[in-house]
């Protein structure tokens, strides 16, 4: 039997709590977040394809400005090195002073160091150039990735959006190799820097019309102990590697500089579980899933160089490739992983999970790694190079974008400019270290050929495909112990579908 409600007095009405407003859906926010990806992409872009783009111009400049073999790697490691030491702080300046401002003053710092080092008319005007782009890129990239956490928050556009940020991140190195041959072939080696500006302008504009502000309500405290001891162990990290690239690992040099990264990286860890308001808090790393990510992408963008350096170096040195065709001959890879990366973000992770999706694609990565060691003096592109290439593209838009995914899903909104850069830092890290481990095993590969051996011309050519196919092995390697990992620390089952924890800020 059922009762009727009883009928409120005047007083209990008037105190009743107003009913709930329908939130309607505001049709022209929903398009402002989609016009906001289109700009964190470009600004993406613009920061991943400058690791690569110099790479080509790299003989012009050195022409042009008269500077030694053994400086040459200083412009793509000065980079690298204010770049992946700095980007914990950039991370945690984006926390402090909203991931806008973050977002425009990185850019217009890229910009700005871009130009200079286009314009420079000595080798360290250069290097000063590319040290100021790595420490504007350590403030863009988090405040980029941290900006697209906040802004699509629901499962369908999450996938959506990092599948096009991690594409993008995939595919950008090798656009930088086709877009930096074709400005040096038909422009000069200074377009390579030039053109950053096309982007930060484009970008620029964008971040400033289309996002909101978002500084924080509490805004964090920095922390200066912190800071200084996770850069300096960064850098050191990197600088010693990149010194093993140019002295070898026999040197003093490079053994006390990683002694006093290790040392350093522990004093900071030790530090963060002590400090009031920690640089990188241990609660962004302590997420199994987050852990997982984190490692995958670290160990796969150390693997990814022997496909993006030395499968270069074949097709120019060994196949005889202009820069410009080199560049094109990337481009099936780069149309398989984003193909690929919108697939298995979508359609593929929300139904069988990353415990499956990234250990499948690290090993189809490393399947084709592993054709390219049969490559020859007389291999051809189609037969040869393209089946590879494309196993590669596929396996990196398998894995990659869903790993990106996770890292950051599910963080404190507090937190999402330095889990931001986290992400950032794993990537950097590991194409230093993948850079100089790889060009080591490779050099020692070609020298151990040689030994016994005349060095005729063609001699040396079959020591140099000796050198790519160890690279190729060791980064098949790489790419299978990160689907052990992988497959190891990875939850079963399909990934939480919920919002991330804390307030979600709309940009």
């Amino acid at each position: 039997m059922s009762t009727s409600p009883k009928p409120l007095t005047d007083e209990e009405e008037a105190a009743a709590p107003p009913p709930p407003v329908p939130i309607a859906v505001d049709d022209a926010s929903d398009r402002r977040r989609w016009w906001v990806l289109i700009v964190i992409a470009i600004a993406q872009l613009m920061v991943v394809l400058d690791v690569t783009i110099v790479n080509i111009a790299m003989p012009s400049a050195q022409r042009d400005l008269g500077f030694s073999d053994g400086n040459r790697q200083w412009i793509v490691t000065a980079y690298a090195l204010a770049f992946g030491s700095l980007l914990l702080l950039g991370g945690r300046l984006a926390d402090l002073f909203g991931r806008k401002i973050a977002f425009l003053v990185g850019i217009a710092g890229f910009a700005g160091s871009s130009a200079l080092a286009g314009a420079a008319p000595n080798f360290e005007v250069l290097v000063t150039g590319r040290v100021l782009q790595g420490l504007f890129g350590a403030l863009l990239a988090p405040a980029a990735l941290a900006v697209l956490n906040v802004t699509f928050t629901t499962a369908k556009d999450r996938a959506r959006a990092f599948g096009v940020f991690g594409a993008i991140g995939g595919a950008g190195g090798a656009f930088g190799l086709l877009l930096g041959g074709l400005l040096t072939e038909h422009l000069n080696w200074r377009w390579t820097l030039y053109v950053n500006l096309v982007f930060a302008v484009i970008a620029f504009a964008g971040g400033l019309v289309l996002m909101r502000k978002g500084a924080p309500a509490v805004r964090p405290k920095l922390d200066l102990p912190g800071t200084v001891l996770g850069s300096a162990g960064l850098f050191g990290l990197v600088y010693g590697f990149a010194n093993a690239e140019t002295y070898d690992w026999s040197s003093p040099m490079t053994w006390a500089t990683l002694s006093a990264a290790v040392i350093l990286l522990a004093a900071f860890a030790w530090w963060q579980t002590r400090a009031p308001h920690p640089l990188l808090p241990l609660r962004v790393l302590a997420d199994r899933t987050r852990g997982a990510s984190f490692l995958v992408m670290a160990i796969a963008s150390a693997g990814l160089f022997g496909v993006s350096l030395f499968l270069t170096y074949y097709l120019q040195s060994s196949r005889g490739f202009t820069p410009v065709r080199t560049g094109l001959a990337f481009l099936p890879m780069m149309g398989s992983l984003m193909v690929v990366a919108q697939l298995s973000i979508s359609v593929l992770l929300p139904k069988v999970g990353p415990k499956i999706l990234v250990p499948l694609g690290l090993l189809t990565s490393a399947t084709g790694l592993a054709l390219l060691t049969a490559l020859d003096l007389n291999s051809g592109y189609a037969t040869g190079v393209l089946p590879g290439l494309l196993l590669i593209g596929s396996g990196i838009g398998l894995s990659l974008p869903p790993a990106m995914s996770l890292s950051i899903h599910g963080i404190r909104v507090e937190d999402a400019g330095v889990g931001s850069a986290a992400v950032n830092t794993m990537q950097q890290v590991g194409g230093a270290i993948g850079t100089a481990l790889l060009n080591t095993l490779a050099a020692s590969a070609a020298t151990a050929y040689l030994v016994g051996r005349t060095p005729t011309r063609a001699t040396v050519a079959q020591a140099q495909l000796h050198s790519y196919s160890t690279a190729y092995w060791w980064s098949a390697g790489l790419f299978v112990a990160g689907a052990v990992i992988a497959a190891l620390m990875f939850r079963k089952g399909r990934p939480e579908s919920g919002e991330p924890s804390g307030p979600i800020v709309h940009m």
